[in-house]
């Protein structure tokens, strides 16, 4: 089976296509405003077009993990994400609170979705 790499970098990858699954890579917001809601927003529009790019899509999300820098954010956080899940397609879930890779990142977001 073949493996179809998203936006790879020296790093890691934004996301892999393999076995008719989509893996995105930890993604945070591209400018990290101090407002989690926003962060959130720009990380799910992220999520949407790497989804596309694998031939996925929003409804297909199997599962989501989502880190907090600090839990404080988890209303914020679920005012972007509440409207963007389609409805009767919610994920399995997990949120936590961690230290992210840098102080300005407050949300990150990694799902598998089914193409």
């Amino acid at each position: 089976m073949s493996i179809q790499r998203l936006q790879p970098g020296k790093r890691l990858s934004q996301a892999a296509v393999h076995g008719g699954l989509v893996y995105t890579a930890g993604i945070v917001a591209d400018d990290p405003v101090p407002d989690a809601k926003a962060q959130t927003e720009q990380i799910l529009a992220q999520i949407d077009r790497l989804l596309a790019a694998g031939g996925s899509d929003k409804s297909r999300i199997l599962t989501a993990t989502i880190w907090l820098s600090d839990i404080r954010h988890y209303a914020a956080m679920n005012e972007a994400w509440d409207p963007w899940v389609a409805p009767g397609h919610a994920p399995a879930r997990a949120c936590v609170e961690a230290k992210l890779a840098a102080p300005p990142y407050w949300v990150e977001i990694r799902v598998v979705a089914a193409i």
